[in-house]
């Protein structure tokens, strides 16, 4: 099989909404559109907050991140989980993940930063990362000419 796992942005509705439609970042919409592409078996979508949602899950807003954001960039209310919080959130995702898939076999594209993709390698055996050396402004682009 093949599976896309598309990293949570911070922004997002004020309201409870399906994961696809709660995530509202230009580079979310365009991970998205660019995991559709590649018609994989399954999409995920990698949350600080839920560890693994499918699109259709419906949640709350949240404000929860794994990515380091310095201080003076924080909004008021974020929690950013430590490097202990980061390996139990890894871990549990690729329990949830071994319940829908083959961490072995299966195929996994992963359009994530690296705080997103730290806690999950060496556990998913063929993960690739076409966002790999992109900065954030590029790798929009890249998503959508590809």
């Amino acid at each position: 099989m093949r599976i896309v796992l598309i990293a949570c942005v911070s922004k997002k509705l004020d309201k409870t909404a399906m994961a696809k439609d709660l995530y509202i970042s230009q580079l979310f919409k365009s991970s998205l559109g660019y995991a559709k592409k590649q018609k994989p078996d399954k999409i995920f979508i990698l949350s600080a907050l839920h560890h693994l949602l499918k699109l259709d899950d419906v949640i709350e807003p949240y404000n929860v991140t794994l990515s380091n954001i310095p201080k003076n960039k924080r909004k008021a209310g974020l929690k950013i989980l430590s490097s202990v919080e980061k390996v139990a959130w890894g871990n549990k995702v690729i329990d949830l993940l071994s319940m829908e898939t083959d961490l072995l076999n299966d195929e996994f594209i992963i359009l994530a930063g690296q705080e997103y993709i730290k806690p999950l390698l060496n556990k998913i055996s063929k993960l690739t990362n076409p966002l790999e050396g992109l900065k954030q402004g590029q790798r929009v682009k890249y998503l959508n000419e590809n």
